[in-house]
């Protein structure tokens, strides 16, 4: 007989499951308790079910993007200060999105111990992953030249303002790298510094700052290709958003002694650290001088973006700046409507088959 601890198991009404140790089948009693529960029904947290239903409305693939006009963009509209701002763009974006994607499987899955949830950030690690091909992509199409293109791929490496950004998120991303469970209280706390970090300032701020340089360029006519990717990757990210914010709000309402005025202290000073981050990014970007843009707007346009997360939060406005860019006020209005009208049909799928919906489980 093997020395090792048999599996518990459940037994159904049709077969017995095997669990492995630290698993169950009954519900936690907060979001953060250490273990891997399975039971999906009675649902307890239906909100982040419903959330993975929309993210599959939400589908795109990268081969719907034409990037054919971009091309002549690029080689014949475009100043050589504008091409350098869309390739330290376009470098950016080559590892964001992956180091998006490690946080998710590395520090986020493992701890949200809700099902529901777990299946939401299944379908955001798909989405990161599309994202990822489309950057890359977004390289192949843009950076003809190989050496050039090692480089942008190598950009948290030799870049110095994509370098800052990258150890940013590294800081805290090692801050719960090596915890396996959130047992104390201090492990929660950081667990929820992580996820705010992860939720306000790289897909909050970083890539929400990257978004509007896409749409400054598309608002003067230029990278339609570019801007039709991004409207769908910006639609994903307003989603992840959501349910970032949403898992903190519930772990504020299960255990309301982790937020306390010091870690609001702390939120602020890690968004302060990010502006300042994408400001060194935008001297670098903008170093060529390109007219329309500035590094003082785009200052303010970050401490604006930073102020809504932190509204988001229940936090008292930081940076009291306004968004100095007309062209962003537009953006729900023409990405957010029609969406799913104009697309529907294109993922309809014929179903063979019986297939009955109504009946109870």
């Amino acid at each position: 007989m093997s020395a090792t601890l048999d599996p518990v198991t459940v037994a159904t009404s049709e077969h017995t499951l095997p669990l492995h140790a630290g698993s169950s089948v009954v519900a936690p009693e907060t979001l953060l308790d250490p273990g891997m529960c399975l039971t999906l029904r009675p649902m307890k947290y239906p909100q982040f079910y419903d959330m993975f239903r929309d993210g599959i409305k939400n589908t795109w693939t990268v081969e719907e993007v034409d990037f054919a006009t971009d091309l002549v963009d690029l080689r014949s509209k475009m100043s050589p200060a504008e091409i350098h701002t869309i390739k330290r763009l376009v470098a950016f974006f080559a590892t964001g999105d992956s180091i998006v994607s490690n946080n998710l499987v590395l520090n986020l899955y493992k701890h949200v111990n809700s099902p529901e949830a777990r299946l939401y950030l299944s379908r955001q690690l798909f989405e990161e992953a599309v994202h990822v091909q489309f950057y890359l992509t977004l390289l192949d199409n843009y950076v003809p030249d190989h050496n050039e293109r090692a480089e942008a791929f190598a950009a948290v490496e030799n870049i110095p303002s994509i370098m800052k950004k990258a150890d940013f998120c590294m800081k805290w991303m090692d801050s719960i790298e090596g915890l396996d469970t959130l047992q104390t209280r201090e492990d929660r706390r950081n667990f929820l510094l992580n996820l705010i970090c992860f939720a306000s300032c790289i897909e909050g701020l970083f890539f929400f700052a990257a978004f509007a340089y896409v749409y400054f360029f598309r608002s003067k006519g230029l990278l339609h290709g570019l801007a039709s990717g991004t409207n769908w990757v910006f639609r994903d990210e307003s989603c992840h958003l959501e349910f970032a914010f949403e898992v903190v709000n519930v772990v504020r309402q299960q255990e309301p002694d982790l937020w306390d005025a010091r870690l609001e202290e702390q939120i602020v000073e890690m968004l302060e650290e990010a502006v300042d981050c994408e400001a060194q990014f935008a001297e670098d970007l903008l170093s060529g001088g390109v007219a329309g843009l500035s590094v003082r707007d785009m200052r303010a346009y970050l401490g604006y973006v930073a102020d809504s997360r932190l509204q988001r939060m229940g936090i008292a406005p930081h940076f009291n700046t306004k968004n100095p860019f007309s062209f962003m006020e537009l953006q729900d209005v023409q990405e957010l409507t029609n969406f799913f009208e104009r697309r529907v049909s294109a993922y309809q799928t014929a179903v063979a088959g019986e297939v009955a919906f109504g009946e109870d489980f």
